[in-house]
């Protein structure tokens, strides 16, 4: 069973387009975590909305007990982290119905 991260990630207004450079740069980053298979940033259809999180993993421990604690994940704050206010909440989600 995988399971779906979920994240609204409110980006500071005017700040949009490096946000998506960065998630550019940040990717590589993730893509490379043991446990990951997929991820997806969508863009806000209006302004002023959050960006749409998905990360799906193997499970909750590889985000959390291996993603969160490696180097790989201090390079992902230090890149995307400023852009947020407030910090979004990560929340997960198993199987379809």
């Amino acid at each position: 069973m995988a399971v779906l991260e979920h994240a609204l990630l409110p980006v500071r207004a005017g700040s949009e387009a490096a946000f998506e450079a960065a998630v550019a740069e940040a990717r590589p980053l993730i893509a490379a975590s043991p446990g990951f298979i997929s991820l997806q940033i969508r863009r806000p259809t209006s302004i002023g909305q959050p960006y749409l999180l998905l990360v799906e993993w193997r499970s909750v421990e590889d985000h959390r007990d291996g993603f969160r604690q490696s180097d790989r994940y201090q390079q992902w704050r230090a890149l995307l982290h400023r852009f947020y206010d407030p910090m979004p909440e990560v929340s997960y989600f198993g199987d379809m119905l």
